[in-house]
């Protein structure tokens, strides 16, 4: 089996019987439609890591004609929790306002099930976009299309998914009150800090991790000052956005952890993810031709976003710290070993 074959999905189930259950479901939310069946059922490949992603089509006859209707099924975690604050249903709202007021490239959604005895857990279904998508399995900088690509063809890429990226900024806050966090942080640099203290302690409840404490400490003496406000997407990277074959962004995808946390969060993340994929710290060969670099990256970030990005490098150690969070995590739930506490300390500043 070839790794760009290989499933990642955290739980997976039997299709056949997903797409009557599926099929029984959409009759109700389809009236007028006769014949419905769902087809073409499959896991993503090579991407998809923490909720139960599912492809499919919905098929029927509408006024003696043949309907067919891509869709995507994401269905709420229940063992496999890789954070620990639930944001299933914000997900789903997050989208919605991302698409019905045309910020950002979103797919379309459909509907929201809250309803378990369905699917055995909550759900929402959404359009399905036909496109590209960079993926982590195999690493998109080894292997595949945008390896293949020719450097000014990359170069459309970069800057299509800067300014989606930069988009999310424009996003009217007062749209996202359902987002709010507990009391004291309920947005801002604190509601996203306070998360991540969460996460520390979650994480602390399963063995010590001394090195995470020391980093939350280090973190919290170097304060920013630039704490522009904004939605934070939570995993923004290219390898979460699907482009056409001009290498345009057709959808931003996973939104599964939003905060109004700032601004700053996502191009810090968006520019570490991209340093060590395919820039100069990338661990997969010579860095790819034609991809924007960090500067050019915030620059460009800074003229469409209309915000500064002063202070960047602080939120690019705070993405570190994230991502040694949610790879601890992950490790906890697959029963592998993490990496040594001298690389995590290291890679923290806090060795």
């Amino acid at each position: 089996m070839a790794l760009s074959d290989v499933i990642v999905a955290p739980e997976t189930r039997d299709l056949e019987q997903l797409a009557g259950d599926l099929a029984a479901w959409l009759s109700g939310k389809m009236p007028g439609t006769t014949g419905l069946t769902v087809r073409n059922l499959a896991y993503p490949r090579g991407a998809g890591q923490s909720h139960e992603t599912i492809l499919f089509d919905a098929c029927w006859q509408e006024q003696g004609r043949d309907q067919v209707l891509g869709c995507v099924v994401r269905i709420k975690p229940q063992s496999f929790t890789v954070f620990p604050d639930n944001l299933f249903e914000e997900q789903y709202q997050v989208m919605k306002v991302l698409h019905d007021g045309g910020h950002v490239t979103v797919a379309k959604p459909l509907w929201l099930e809250q309803d378990a005895s369905v699917l055995g857990k909550p759900f929402f279904v959404m359009e399905k976009k036909q496109g590209r998508v960079p993926v982590s399995i195999p690493p998109y900088a080894r292997e595949g299309w945008l390896k293949d690509a020719a450097p000014a063809q990359r170069r459309v890429l970069w800057r299509n998914a800067v300014e989606q990226l930069a988009a999310v900024q424009k996003v009217p806050l007062d749209q996202l009150g359902f987002l709010k966090g507990p009391a004291g942080a309920e947005q801002g640099l604190a509601q996203e800090w306070n998360k991540y203290e969460r996460f520390v302690a979650w994480l602390q409840e399963v063995e010590p991790l001394p090195f995470l404490d020391d980093a939350l400490a280090r973190l919290k003496s170097l304060w920013p000052k630039n704490q522009p406000e904004g939605l934070v997407w939570g995993d923004a990277r290219i390898g979460n956005m699907m482009f056409d074959d001009q290498f345009n962004v057709i959808a931003v995808m996973d939104w599964e952890q939003p905060s109004l946390g700032g601004a700053l969060h996502d191009l810090a993340w968006f520019c570490v993810i991209a340093d060590t994929m395919h820039g100069p710290k990338s661990s997969y060969g010579a860095p790819l031709e034609g991809m924007g670099s960090h500067d050019e990256t915030v620059e460009l970030w800074e003229q469409i976003s209309g915000k500064s990005a002063a202070d960047l490098d602080w939120y690019e150690d705070f993405t570190q710290l994230k991502m040694t969070c949610t790879g601890v995590r992950l490790g906890h739930l697959r029963g592998t070993p993490m990496m040594d506490e001298a690389t995590m300390r290291k890679r923290l500043k806090v060795g």
